[in-house]
């Protein structure tokens, strides 16, 4: 089997370098083609304007970047990202009461989505094995419907198309990629496609956490309860480096989500607790309010395609996308950048390796999928597009049911909550809440009291110069 030469990735953002990168240990060359400048640190940059918003990056997806870049989290956690426990080193209420603080079995990073992006680029380019084309995008797939040979590139703006073949050619270019145009100029009809739409949008502000609360105080967030029928409300108070606290408010289809400094604290006043809104005004704004409207599930199915051509992948946000609020996107491109590395390691490419590999990528983001659509379409409003027959099907109301009755256990049953934590974390697949260890534990693992106040340990509130309306310490169990 003749080894393949050269591939070029589309789009250099998180899902984009990790899959250059395996491709580095495959490939005798690997071209990453990226529409903005890449900046040489932690800064934004124009094509990235959800980079704004919260992200977290879950264990499973930590572990597999650090396999892939050992150093990784300490890397990390130099530059001032926190590596926040689940659920120990999290303040949480949720559709079915305030989460008890067990011991944390799993873990999220938590830092700025700038951050995370340039301590996994930094190396990756430093190594030398990439060739990255800034300020270049891709005009079409050159090919037929059988095999796509390479990419016409041309610079921005308005420079003129030039021809870059390949033996593989990865679409990494998330949400605004341009597949469906580009497959159709080749002749092959729409990949199937699912979309479950809540209508999530997103307002965010940075603060200065107070002094002293930089890396001692829980991370918090204030779910919407999706029983009432009502549009959804959530806020969310995480830190990330430079002692400061990332402010995310967000809504469903029918709220009014804040878009000016002046609406952006009474927003938080109106969710379902204060804290958030607390915790708001003992810190110091330190920006705009950013604002997007970005957060629907979309899932492409090139594995079910009677045709697919040789020579073309589709990962990360290109292949599906899912609402931010529940933190999955970024540990599934990683998911995929390892099934990638586990498919080229055990059969290359070879005849018809490219659908395989794509089968292997689509089977890895199907778990976050079904727990993301699955949660969307119960809120009210929610415009489900999907044929998946787990979304939309006969028994799509007693799933839901069941979904309510294992939170409602999880938040105060320990070895329930360490299943479904990990499940939650990717760690494990959904499977796992089908067990029989599972099942028989939804019955008899301990079940403690619901929780009136948020469960604060004995001095954090403290730290922020608030004070706990309950007795310190009632609901942390760690």
């Amino acid at each position: 089997m003749t080894r393949p030469t050269r591939a070029i990735v589309l789009g250099g953002g998180w899902a984009g370098m990790l899959t250059a990168h395996v491709l580095t240990r495959h490939m005798e060359s690997v071209t990453v083609v990226e529409r903005d400048v890449l900046p040489d640190g932690p800064r934004h940059r124009k094509g990235q304007p959800q980079a704004r918003h919260v992200h977290i990056l879950w264990s499973s997806g930590a572990r597999i970047v650090e396999d892939l870049l050992p150093g990784t989290g300490d890397r990390l956690l130099a530059a001032g990202a926190r590596s926040i426990g689940f659920h120990s080193d999290l303040v949480t209420l949720t559709a079915s009461g305030w989460q008890y603080r067990f011991p944390a079995t799993q873990f999220a990073v938590m830092c700025t989505r700038p951050l995370l992006d340039w301590v996994v680029r930094e190396p990756i380019l430093a190594a030398g094995r990439i060739e990255l084309r800034e300020r270049t995008e891709a005009v079409e797939l050159v090919g037929d419907r059988t095999r796509v040979t390479g990419v016409r590139v041309r610079e921005v703006p308005g420079g003129e198309p030039e021809l870059l073949e390949a033996d593989l050619v990865v679409d990494a270019t998330g949400r605004a990629s341009r597949l469906g145009p580009w497959l159709s100029a080749l002749g092959l009809p729409a990949v199937p496609e699912d979309v479950v739409d809540a209508g999530i949008a997103y307002a965010t502000r940075l603060y200065q956490a107070p002094e002293g609360a930089t890396t001692g105080f829980p991370a918090v967030n204030v779910a919407a309860d999706h029983l009432t029928k009502q549009p959804g409300r959530f806020g969310v108070v995480y830190p990330v480096e430079d002692g400061r606290w990332m402010v995310t408010l967000s809504c469903t289809r029918g709220a009014d989500l804040p878009t000016r400094e002046e609406d952006f604290a009474s927003f938080a006043q109106r969710l379902r607790h204060p804290i958030v809104s607390d915790l708001i005004g003992v810190a110091e704004p330190l920006g705009p309010v950013f604002g997007s409207h970005a957060g629907a599930n979309r899932r492409l199915y090139p594995e079910r395609m009677a045709e697919w051509p040789e020579g073309l992948l589709i990962t990360g946000d290109s292949l599906a996308a899912f609402n931010p609020i529940y933190g999955h996107g970024m540990s599934a491109a990683a998911r995929g950048a390892a099934a990638l590395d586990q498919e080229l390691r055990r059969a290359g490419i070879g005849s018809a390796g490219t659908r395989r590999i794509q089968r292997a990528l689509s089977e890895v983001v199907d778990d976050p999928w079904i727990m993301a659509g699955l949660k969307d379409i119960a809120y009210v409003n929610c415009r489900n597009l999907s044929k998946d027959p787990r979304l939309t099907g006969p028994d799509t109301a007693e799933r839901l049911k069941f979904s309510d009755f294992i939170s409602n256990k999880s938040i105060r049953s320990p070895q329930v909550c360490e299943i479904v934590t990990s499940v939650l974390s990717l760690d494990a697949p959904q499977t796992a809440m089908g067990s029989t260890r599972f099942l028989s534990l939804l019955m008899k693992d301990t079940s403690h009291p619901d929780l009136a106040e948020p469960p604060f340990r004995p001095g954090e509130l403290e730290l922020v110069g608030l004070t706990s309306p309950s007795p310190a310490g009632r609901g942390v169990l760690d």
